[in-house]
């Protein structure tokens, strides 16, 4: 008890010490820190992140890359003007306002000095292992009291309003700050080893595919010539994989790609999920089928082709190439050909494929906002991109790749998490100063 009071103690002091250089240092921690948290908690850390900014910082100093946030929220705000649905643009423009807030404050603030970026990821990273020990715990109660191991994967790991795909994302960069620091000591090559399981566990495939690249990269580059027991890095690297190998809910998801688009005629009874008996549509059937029924199933990337094929077909067929449809105004015409191909609407017992938006972030933007919003995106991870190459930090390299990948299979932008997390990092990598001046 006595470690732990003083471990906390030292904590609270290493937090006032960066505050009385940075007056919003501690606000600037805990925002982070509370992004998987309930959305009204998160707003109110962004209420006192921008109350500290606003009381102690005079400056302005306008940064083109900052600037692009700021213009994409501008044109979804715009976008009300032309929107086939004006009372839902209204409604989601709020959940857009980290995109002008975030920016807007770190123009008027001084930057955060390349120190202090690197101990606000330090402190979000171990605010994500608490996360993770706390869904952990909660699965493993489920679990006594129900006996049903689906508490252990996907969604009902964390809850699907949380959502596991997001999770992920922010495991994975909390697992490349401690694989960066993991020849210091034993308890943090422990919680490596947690993070990478979390991570399976939590089965994104996407996310699991991209991370286990940026692991082998961040390894042979950087970690290797920093660890001293390579054997406690080998373990890091290999049960994990074995653990992959042998979890049978992670094998099904991946077999489920596999064999529905390259098997003939597959039934997705030999897959374990609640869509037992259907006929498993491959992605050369998603793409050409001119007709479906609502006995067929898609798996994940066969889905996301038939919805790249729908805003195919909406660019032909509707006048959105310079304004879109409006904000969050895409999903009635994504609705109507679910409708017309006869896809599978659900039902009360199960969901359907009715009101699934694209699950790709840069169909998304387009189909919303047109070319220009889809430009402006395009070049904030273009710029995020080039900064990685000047400061050669592997955390923000992590971020960088994880969020061009995470955009081809996620409209990770349509909810306010995913907002704030993108923002929030982005903003902070993109203005970090090796030599901040050390005055409040």
């Amino acid at each position: 008890m006595e470690n732990i009071f003083n471990f906390l103690n030292n904590v609270w002091l290493d937090l006032k010490t960066e505050n009385n250089t940075h007056f919003s240092f501690i606000p600037f921690v805990f925002l982070c820190c509370t992004i998987p948290l309930s959305l009204g908690i998160n707003n109110v850390f962004l209420g006192l992140f921008v109350f500290s900014v606003l009381l102690k910082h005079k400056q302005f100093c306008f940064q083109f890359v900052l600037g692009l946030p700021i213009l994409l929220f501008l044109l979804y705000a715009a976008s009300i003007f032309w929107s086939i649905d004006v009372a839902k643009s209204i409604k989601s423009l709020p959940k857009e306002l980290g995109l002008l807030i975030i920016p807007v404050m770190f123009m008027i603030m001084k930057p955060f000095s390349e120190k202090q970026a690197h101990k606000i990821m330090k402190y979000y990273s171990f605010t994500m292992v608490l996360y993770v020990v706390f869904y952990l715990i909660k699965a493993i109660i489920r679990f006594i009291d129900s006996g049903n191991q689906d508490v252990f994967f996907y969604h009902e790991l964390v809850t699907e309003p949380v959502n596991a795909i997001h999770v992920s994302v922010y495991v994975a960069m909390a697992f490349f700050y401690f694989f960066n620091s993991v020849s210091k000591n034993r308890f943090e090559v422990f919680i490596t080893f947690l993070l990478f399981a979390f991570l399976i566990l939590l089965s994104s495939k996407n996310i699991l595919v991209v991370f286990s690249v940026l692991v082998v990269i961040n390894y042979l580059t950087a970690v290797r010539k920093r660890v001293n027991r390579k054997i406690e890095i080998t373990v890091i690297l290999l049960i994990p994989v074995i653990a992959f190998l042998f979890f049978g809910k992670i094998k099904d998801r991946f077999e489920e790609e596999f064999q529905s688009n390259y098997s003939h005629n597959s039934s997705i009874s030999q897959f374990d999920n609640e869509f037992n008996g259907s006929n498993a549509i491959s992605v050369r059937e998603a793409w050409n089928n001119e007709q479906f029924t609502p006995n067929d199933y898609f798996s994940g990337t066969a889905f996301r082709i038939f919805q790249i094929r729908i805003f195919s077909e909406l660019l032909v067929e509707e006048p959105i190439i310079w304004k879109g449809f409006g904000l969050n105004a895409a999903q009635i015409k994504i609705d109507e050909k679910v409708g017309n191909y006869n896809l599978f609407k659900g039902n009360e017992e199960q969901d359907g494929y009715l009101n699934k938006n694209f699950h790709n972030q840069y169909i998304q933007v387009f189909a919303e906002i047109g070319f220009f919003g889809f430009l402006i995106m395009v070049t904030m991870l273009f710029f995020n991109t080039i900064k990685t190459i000047q400061t050669k930090d592997f955390m923000q390299i992590a971020f960088a790749v994880l969020m061009i990948s995470l955009f081809l299979t996620e409209s990770f932008l349509s909810r306010q998490r995913g907002i704030m997390f993108f923002v929030l990092l982005f903003c902070l990598f993109n203005t970090k100063k090796e030599n901040a001046p050390e005055t409040k």
